[in-house]
């Protein structure tokens, strides 16, 4: 028979009469536990997920990593690059790519009867993934391509729709800056929105003929390629592949290639998407500490309460390591019971806001409409294996309390 372990469960359950406080002691224990692990659980759950809804729609826009041109041009305008299908077909070999596809860009104006708005034409061809364009659209359709046509319509987003009173059906003039001013007229045939103004307000996709026109460009030349891998987590290993894979390349026109990844288009928002693990491990290490200290109290309490029953287990022959062991016992009882029912609130609050959105947030300032949530099963094992680690560690100071009671004092104690 376990005997530490026997004492520790009637004391858990108020078998062994005290001075009537363990009960409600270790209830707010308990409590104090199972708020923590929500806090937690929510912490790393909106986290992961703000990250990586932003993350999505970043590198929606433009994805993982793009080669083009070696050059120092940086803007929009950009010098073309021959299509070469070996190239293709070397890049769409390397471990972790998933997709490999061109794409032309062209700045122009949009100017209606009372509105003027700059924007970035994005040609795209028929392998365009059009994923991430149909999880935003609000109305209409994306861009029908096929080989026999060119297409006229154009993709803009609510937020320029609004700004010039465009709906699904209009034309669209636009102007280009060229050696002389050139014209286009365009039919809005989809709206999206994407909830990230920086984007919405920059970018509307047409079919990339339409763009090599306006460029002057032969069929076969383009401003680059956008690659897309499988796991973002590998973007700086597979981000040096391709480099390497490129690097030795020369287009038939004498042109070399250079690969920069989504961090380098967009430095400012993934450095701020940084900081968010920064405050996510702050939060973390403060809710343990406060679960810690809280386990300790009420810890310290118990002992405390029960010190003539320590004396009189002393002077009937248990040792410290025993008793010690009693309160151990105990402490995993309230961090174990707290630290499951955190997990089932935690998780289901999740899994509500998941499923329903009740809380949302202003897309102008959150780029999103709603708190994300992103749980993975890793996530929680290692956040409940660390909690239940950390706090039973920190239980361990506390029980050497038990070694100073001496049974001659204790049995008096009152």
């Amino acid at each position: 028979m376990n005997l530490p372990l026997y004492i520790a469960n009637r004391i858990r359950k108020g078998g062994i009469s005290g001075k009537r406080i363990a009960g409600p002691v270790i209830k707010v224990a308990t409590l104090g536990v199972m708020l923590g692990m929500v806090v937690m659980i929510l912490s790393i759950a909106i986290g992961f997920g703000f990250k990586k809804e932003v993350r999505e729609k970043v590198i929606g826009f433009g994805s993982h990593i793009q080669v083009m041109s070696y050059d120092y041009n940086f803007s929009y305008e950009v010098n073309p690059i021959r299509v070469d299908h070996q190239l293709e077909t070397l890049m769409a070999s390397i471990p972790s790519v998933s997709q490999v596809q061109r794409f032309v860009t062209k700045p122009g104006i949009i100017k209606t009867a009372n509105q003027v708005h700059g924007l970035v034409l994005k040609g795209v061809g028929e392998e365009f993934d059009w994923h991430f364009i149909r999880s935003v659209m609000v109305d209409g359709h994306i861009l029908t391509l096929s080989p026999d046509s060119v297409s006229n319509g154009i993709l803009i987003s609510r937020t320029v729709a609004d700004m010039l009173h465009l709906s699904v059906g209009d034309g669209v003039p636009m102007y280009f800056i060229q050696q002389q001013i050139r014209a286009r007229k365009f039919t809005v045939t989809g709206i999206f929105d994407s909830g990230m103004p920086e984007m919405d307000g920059l970018f509307a996709l047409v079919d990339m003929r339409q763009v090599q026109k306006l460029n002057g460009w032969e069929r076969n030349q383009i401003a680059g390629y956008e690659l897309f891998i499988h796991r973002f987590d590998d973007l700086d290993d597979v981000t040096q592949d391709v480099m390497t894979a490129v690097s030795s390349y020369i287009d038939p026109d004498g042109m070399m290639l250079r690969t920069r990844s989504v961090r380098q288009v967009q430095p400012q928002i993934f450095g701020w998407l940084d900081y968010l693990d920064t405050n996510t491990v702050v939060i973390l290490v403060l809710i343990t500490l406060v679960a810690g200290f809280n386990m300790i109290s009420g810890l310290l309490i118990l002992i405390l309460e029960r010190t003539n029953m320590i004396g009189i287990l002393k002077a009937v022959g248990a040792d410290n390591l025993m008793l010690r062991k009693v309160f151990l016992y105990v402490a995993v009882f309230i961090v174990g019971r707290g630290i499951l029912w955190g997990n089932i609130i935690g998780i289901g609050l999740c899994l509500l806001q998941k499923y329903t959105g009740i809380v949302a947030l202003d897309p102008a300032n959150y780029y999103l409409d709603r708190v994300p949530i992103h749980l993975h099963w890793l996530h929680l094992l290692w956040l409940n294996l660390g909690a239940v680690a950390v706090t039973t560690l920190m239980m361990v100071g506390p029980t050497y309390l038990v070694s100073k009671i001496t049974p001659a004092k204790a049995i008096r104690f009152d």
